[in-house]
């Protein structure tokens, strides 16, 4: 692949994972109306409570996927790394039309796992290899 095709998926990859951190951050402080939307119309206070936290485990894990795939990025591991880029700029590029939806048309609560496991887990678990792939293979001097 060009050298500048490498380097022009660098800045793009960074904008789209930071549009699609903006877009959980948003979904964590406003997630009241997206709980209601998972819950029938007469919901009791329990109900609402289980969702609301089912929904912030969800963000949480998310959250923590996103620093594992940040410190990938920021470390250098697959900042050039042109498979890992056009991967992590289409799943999170993808995670963040669908999350917009997910706020404005309030989509029930389960499509986030759907959402979640497609965008957010494949990125990061290929992220992962490649960090365990640089970092574990250096071994100790004795």
């Amino acid at each position: 692949m060009d050298m500048s095709v490498i380097n022009s998926l660098v800045p793009a990859r960074f904008l789209i994972l930071a549009a699609h951190l903006v877009i959980v951050i948003n979904i964590f402080w406003s997630r009241g109306n997206n709980v209601q939307s998972c819950l029938p119309l007469d919901f009791t206070e329990e109900q609402y409570k289980n969702e609301d936290n089912r929904l912030i485990i969800a963000l949480s894990v998310t959250l923590c996927l996103f620093a594992i795939e940040l410190f990938g990025f920021f470390s250098g591991v697959s900042m050039f790394n042109s498979n890992q880029g056009v991967l992590s700029m289409v799943c999170h590029c993808s995670a963040s039309v669908s999350l917009s939806f997910f706020v404005i048309q309030q989509w029930e609560c389960w499509v986030y796992w759907i959402i979640f496991a497609f965008c957010s887990v494949i990125p990061a678990l290929c992220e992962l290899v490649l960090i365990i792939a640089v970092f574990g293979l250096k071994k100790k001097p004795m």
